[in-house]
């Protein structure tokens, strides 16, 4: 891997986690992604990829003129992609697809821009793919807008009190919908029900002074992936917990990792009963460029694996059984996938159809994950400044059974919906 300092580009409206290069539906059949075009590489275009054919391939989509740089493009479960523009103090939305040699484009409508400033970007693609959703963040409250899948162009679903950021599919009807909420100068992971008109309940409190965001969600298991400072009050940190259970979240040693960012961006679904066995793909961001991490909650270590040549950094996704597949593009390859075999735990050996430069080393032996309950025991579980509990006698801890009440993630009715 060549060595060289970055700056990843940063999603503003989704609490500072890095852009992915490139934009997957649900169900993993299609890709979006802006291409770059020109004699120099400075205008753009959409471009879309099939990824669920023999081999993966690429058809452009330029409109009339060329993209500018911020602009959104997601696929839609049909094939068709949809593209975000910011004109004229507006957002207008279209859908395109390819005609032949040209590109067919459908106005869906736009939104105005908010008077207070407020910033409007795309949710990820929504289960089904046949509707798109996209978060209006303001000073004092977020509106979220169906933009694409209504009958009359952009409609209104829900004014939600507090600045909302993040984004997280948890079933796949595509009906509960959770976003980090801010208010009061706290963060909190609510859900949204959106066949009750974006009905607000509680999803997620590990602390009451705590910052806890939801990052990523896997139906089938139950199993998300969580950013909070609860057990390190000022900085945060990386834990995993299960939809539906009285377990408090869990915050492994082995996924701090100070001097990086990490961020997750897949998880191996189909693991319906056992949660602890999914893999969990990481996008891990450090001095020395960007890396893939492969971890799961039943291991105590991370794998470290050199990212493919031309990956789409931050992009990927999980086949049921436990293949990683990133979408690549060199000028060589403009258009595909790099599949990675990554073996459950006991197999040592990884697999890949790519050539593997010189990574970053593998992750020491990670001690015990650390567990941090509800209000009213986060401080005594939470880990001290040197890795290990603090504020709770070790036998003490021991003898004593989790308790049920508060527990996180059972504020809100989501285990029938969700979990089995």
């Amino acid at each position: 891997m060549t060595a060289c300092a970055i700056e990843p580009s940063a999603d503003p409206g989704n609490s500072g986690a890095p852009r992915a290069g490139c934009s997957i539906t649900a169900a993993g059949a299609y890709g979006a992604r802006l291409a770059r075009s020109g004699q120099d590489g400075d205008s753009w275009y959409p471009e879309r990829w099939t990824l669920d054919g023999p081999e993966p391939y690429a058809v452009p989509l330029p409109g009339n003129q060329p993209e500018e740089a911020g602009t959104e493009v997601q696929p839609m479960g049909d094939g068709r992609v949809l593209v975000h523009r910011v004109a004229a103090g507006r957002h207008v939305f279209a859908l395109l697809y390819p005609t032949g040699p040209g590109t067919g484009e459908l106005p869906l409508g736009a939104v105005e821009n908010p008077p207070d400033g407020a910033g409007l970007r795309l949710l990820p693609p929504a289960p089904g793919g046949d509707r798109a959703y996209a978060l209006a963040a303001g000073p004092r409250s977020t509106v979220l807008w169906e933009v694409a899948g209504g009958a009359f162009g952009p409609e209104r679903v829900v004014e939600i009190p507090g600045r909302c950021s993040g984004g997280v599919w948890l079933d796949r009807a595509g009906r509960m919908l959770a976003v980090d909420r801010e208010t009061g100068g706290r963060t909190k992971a609510v859900v949204l029900d959106l066949e009750r008109g974006g009905e607000v309940s509680p999803l997620l409190q590990i602390a009451a002074d705590s910052d806890d965001r939801l990052l990523l969600a896997d139906p089938d298991s139950g199993l998300v992936l969580i950013g909070s400072d609860a057990p390190s009050p000022g900085r945060e940190r990386l834990g995993w917990g299960v939809l539906g259970s009285t377990l408090p979240v869990r915050f492994p040693e082995c996924l701090r990792m100070p001097d990086c960012v990490v961020t997750p961006f897949a998880i191996q679904p189909g693991q319906v009963l056992t949660p602890e066995r999914c893999a969990v793909a990481l996008r891990v961001d450090g001095a020395f460029g960007s890396w893939v991490g492969v971890w799961r909650p039943a291991e105590r270590q991370v794998r470290h694996l050199p990212a493919p040549e031309g990956w789409l950094t931050g992009a990927g996704l999980w086949t049921p059984d436990g293949e990683l597949r990133l979408p690549c593009s060199t000028p060589q390859s403009p258009c595909g996938v790099a599949r990675l075999a990554v073996p459950d735990a006991g197999d040592t050996g990884t697999r890949a159809t790519v050539e593997d430069p010189e990574g970053p080393a593998d992750a020491e032996d990670a001690e015990d994950a650390e567990d941090a309950e509800g209000p009213g025991n986060a401080e005594e579980s939470a880990p001290d400044e040197s890795g290990g509990p603090g504020g709770t006698d070790p036998s003490t801890r021991a003898s004593t059974p989790a308790r049920p009440c508060p527990v996180p993630l059972q504020q809100a009715p989501l285990a029938r919906l969700v979990t089995k």
